[in-house]
């Protein structure tokens, strides 16, 4: 099934592949997708929205092996704190469903960062906008696509 994100890619004459899967909405994270799609997690990544105190919303791409940091993306996207955006609000703000988050065919034209690491790979896999399918695109044609900032926004897991 053609989302909006696959619709835009194919207006941006783009080439890219859809994955489905089958979903367990008890189980989201990055790990579960990338068994499920024969990915390894680190090249699997996740959207998070995010909202930050003085320019408001963007959205930060990372491996899905890690997790968001904070105080990176504040200071790139010129905030001094940025915060997720809370759960109940990201349909809203975004268009989509947690688990289904993409940058691409976002509601609105929110400012785009992902972690550097994208650019190691030379296909990486990303959410359709719906849970179940994911878009492998080749990183440079995604980030060129959104419009993201590059940058060291990630860090482990383990280390919080």
């Amino acid at each position: 099934m053609k989302t909006n994100a696959a619709r835009l890619l194919d207006k941006l004459k783009i080439p890219y592949e859809l994955k489905e899967y089958e979903v367990d909405p008890e189980d989201l994270t990055a790990q579960t997708v990338a068994n499920k799609i024969g990915f390894p997690c680190n090249q699997v990544f996740k959207t998070l929205a995010a909202i930050g105190n003085k320019n408001g919303v963007l959205l930060a791409v990372v491996p899905g092996d890690t997790q968001l940091d904070l105080k990176a993306v504040a200071k790139i996207s010129g905030n001094s704190d940025v915060k997720l955006a809370p759960l109940k609000d990201v349909e809203t703000l975004t268009g989509y469903t947690r688990g289904g988050v993409t940058a691409l065919a976002c509601k609105k034209p929110y400012p785009v960062f992902a972690h550097e690491s994208i650019l190691e790979f030379d296909r990486v896999s990303i959410s359709a906008g719906q849970r179940g399918t994911q878009i492998i695109i080749k990183p440079q044609d995604y980030v060129g696509a959104v419009k993201a900032t590059l940058a060291a926004i990630a860090k482990d897991e383990a280390s919080s």
